[in-house]
């Protein structure tokens, strides 16, 4: 039998269906093969193929060193460099380009890597909210083509709003006419249950009671913290965010998928990341209600990717 469910604290509701279940294998999808590092922009010894960096991260010896470019020198031996989008969707838009190595992406980064690309994430959003017309810092990664990344060296994206979007205006509403944090409610009531992925003492990953899409996946702080930039030590985050894309490339043999930052300059809301895989077409129906229609009931893709344990190749 399907089964309507409502979102934990929003008036949105998904469909599970149950009997239309399928087996993780029937989501697996071959994949065109994407370009290689030949013809790559984004690769060292192309910097002069993109605009003048914002942010360039590197290594002297052990000592990070971050730098700007400036008067459009390029460096050329970075970790991560940060540049503004060649057709910006809104001013200041950045791609963040999260390695050298053309074929290396986050689900097979070092713990090290992983960290430094949150602490470049936690860097570049607060050097966008300073500036005054900032009301949201869109922060976003798209995995394969058919989830939006037209090129295919590892990157970010990041785009500075001007205003608040309306989805995130929803959730604020909601959450200041709340008793307590609706976000704080669903880490306490996930937290050790069916729907668990990986749990640790800082971060939980779960499937969502309310999943939209089969394999879904939300990551909360279990500590209330409203950005990325109010997170003191970013290693455990960027290790359970890790270790949940490596479940999922495990698993379904390196799905497209989109992550994405939900965050606000603003004490009551609750940081979330959101892991959306690519698996299956929004059509009629979900077009006409926005009300989607889920074939994987979220307790079966949790024990599924729980019971994934894929050694990290470094």
């Amino acid at each position: 039998m399907s089964e309507i469910r409502k979102h934990y604290f929003l008036e949105k509701y998904c469909v599970i269906a149950g009997e239309r279940s399928k087996r993780p294998t029937d989501f697996v999808k071959e994949r065109a093969p994407e370009p290689g590092p030949e013809t790559c922009s984004f690769c060292p010894g192309n910097e002069d193929l993109t605009p003048a960096a914002t942010a360039v991260y590197r290594y002297e010896g052990k000592k990070l060193v971050i730098q700007k470019d400036e008067d459009n020198k390029r460096v050329k031996d970075w970790e991560v460099r940060c540049f503004p989008n060649l057709y910006p969707a809104l001013p200041g838009h950045e791609i963040i380009a999260e390695t050298p190595d053309h074929e290396k992406h986050p689900s097979d980064f070092t713990d090290d890597e992983i960290t430094l690309l949150m602490q470049v994430y936690s860097d570049r959003t607060t050097h966008h909210l300073e500036n005054n017309d900032t009301q949201y810092v869109s922060l976003f990664r798209n995995h394969g083509r058919d989830a939006g990344a037209s090129l295919s060296h590892p990157h970010t994206q990041l785009i500075p709003v001007p205003f608040v979007p309306p989805m995130i205006m929803q959730e604020l509403t909601a959450i200041e006419e709340a008793d307590r944090c609706p976000y704080c409610d669903i880490v306490e009531r996930e937290s050790g249950g069916e729907r668990v992925i990986i749990e640790n003492d800082y971060w939980i990953v779960f499937a969502p009671y309310c999943s939209r899409l089969p394999f879904e996946m939300w990551m909360l702080p279990k500590k209330h913290v409203s950005s990325i930039t109010a997170i003191g030590d970013l290693a455990p985050m960027g290790k359970a965010l890790r270790d949940a894309l490596l479940k999922l490339k495990t698993l379904l043999n390196n799905p497209t998928y989109n992550y994405m930052f939900f965050q606000m300059d603003s004490s009551s809301y609750h940081l979330n990341i959101r892991i959306e895989p690519k698996l299956s077409i929004a059509a009629g129906f979900e077009k006409n209600t926005d009300v989607f229609i889920n074939t994987m009931p979220p307790e079966d893709a949790a024990r599924s990717l729980r019971e994934i344990d894929a050694p990290l190749k470094i």
